[in-house]
């Protein structure tokens, strides 16, 4: 079963490609072997090696140029992806000083060259008025923000977009190293957080409640009308830290949840310690990460990442109903029988249709998707069981894809 569905994938802009390759000649020496070995060493690093994961591993020439090549079209594009499922913000646009984003844990500026990239092809207006600030505790990563955000404003004839950058240990207190230049161009419309988090306070006592007091200590810094968003790995382990977050931070009523989750209720996926949500898109690999792909053994065709768009305003991507369903499953094909895992205030639990009850009103059943937000009508489920039945005489509608 093709699980995209002929869905268009997403992609990276030709001009944000030129600047990287622009940026990686001009910066790194050409390696014999080019960067196939490094990006598999990274791999292992951001995988099966999480321990030997040191903050500032870009301050390593190889591992900066495999990132650069590998790794920032990648997060860039997840970064997009949720850039288009935000709400449209009108305060946010109307704004005299313009949008304002804080990409923390920047890295080389993949949250502000994701945002730089997005208006310029959405709301290009917009750009003139775009002021970023990017933290990170690495003084070459912000170096190779700056030279990306110039070569990129270079290529595409943009003007008037402001990147600030700012060294910072982001485990100090706010009121230390990075909290007065940070809070200099509060409030943000948009903070990105994008595959930091789980490198922060890895070696406190309670690691979760450290990145919640991190995050505290961000949301005054957000505009009533504006955005949080945390991308992490799709691992489990990152993915379960991520769910914790997410309950803790509601339990002390610090915000909202814009999405994915459709109830503010605590995490399901973390009663069996097997599960896990996380999100996979359509994605167009480049040229250059095919190849590195074809050497290495890896196959990029998918972005795969967990996340949380967190407000304060009590928004959320659609409204609240018993029967409204998020997957977070792909659909599975069984003998007679087509099912997936969803998520709503009532927990997670399977939906099933067998084939010989399809009809026209819960045909659309078919083209779910992981992540796909669905209207069930109808559904039968006997006392005690996990599994729903889609019945013939059920409505299924795809109120939200992916």
């Amino acid at each position: 079963m093709d699980c995209f569905k002929g869905k268009p994938p997403a992609g990276v802009s030709p001009q944000l490609l030129k600047a990287l390759e622009l940026v990686c000649r001009t910066n790194f020496r050409s390696r014999p072997a080019g960067p196939a070995p490094a990006v598999a060493g990274l791999s292992r690093l951001f995988t099966k090696e999480r321990t030997a994961l040191h903050r500032t591993y870009l301050d390593d020439p190889d591992h900066a140029a495999a990132y650069l090549s590998y790794f920032l079209p990648v997060n860039l594009s997840k970064i997009q992806v949720l850039l288009d499922e935000m709400p449209e913000d009108t305060q946010a646009d109307q704004k005299a000083d313009g949008l304002h984003l804080l990409d923390l844990g920047s890295g080389p500026g993949t949250g502000a060259l994701a945002l730089l990239d997005w208006l310029r092809q959405r709301r290009p207006e917009q750009t003139r008025r775009l002021t970023v600030v990017a933290a990170d505790s690495s003084a070459e990563a912000l170096k190779l923000a700056k030279s990306l955000w110039d070569g990129y404003c270079g290529e595409t004839g943009t003007t008037g977009a402001r990147l600030n950058l700012c060294e910072a240990n982001l485990e100090r207190a706010p009121g230390g190293s990075w909290g007065d230049p940070v809070k200099a161009d509060a409030p943000y419309d948009l903070i990105v957080l994008a595959n930091c988090l789980n490198e922060l306070f890895t070696q406190a006592a309670d690691p979760v409640a450290s990145r919640a007091g991190l995050i505290a200590e961000l949301l005054p810094l957000l505009a009533p009308h504006g955005t949080m968003m945390i991308v992490e790995p799709a691992l489990r382990e990152t993915s379960r830290d991520l769910h914790r977050l997410r309950d803790r931070l509601l339990q002390e009523q610090r915000c909202t949840i814009y999405s994915p989750c459709l109830h503010e209720r605590n995490c399901p996926a973390l009663v069996h310690p097997d599960d896990w949500c996380h999100e996979e898109r359509a994605w167009e690999a480049p040229p250059g990460i095919k190849a590195i792909d074809q050497e290495v053994g890896f196959i990029k065709d998918a972005l795969k990442f967990s996340y949380l768009l967190l407000r304060k305003d009590g928004k959320t991507i659609v409204p609240r109903r018993p029967q409204t369903f998020r997957l977070v499953s792909e659909l599975r094909e069984l003998k007679g029988d087509t099912r997936a895992w969803v998520c709503n205030e009532l927990g997670r639990s399977e939906v099933g249709r067998l084939d010989r009850t399809r009809s026209e009103t819960n045909a659309a059943w078919d083209e779910c998707q992981r992540g796909a937000i669905v209207w069930i009508e109808g559904l039968q489920r006997k006392e005690g069981a996990m599994l729903g039945r889609i019945p013939a005489e059920g409505t299924v509608e795809i109120v939200r894809p992916v």
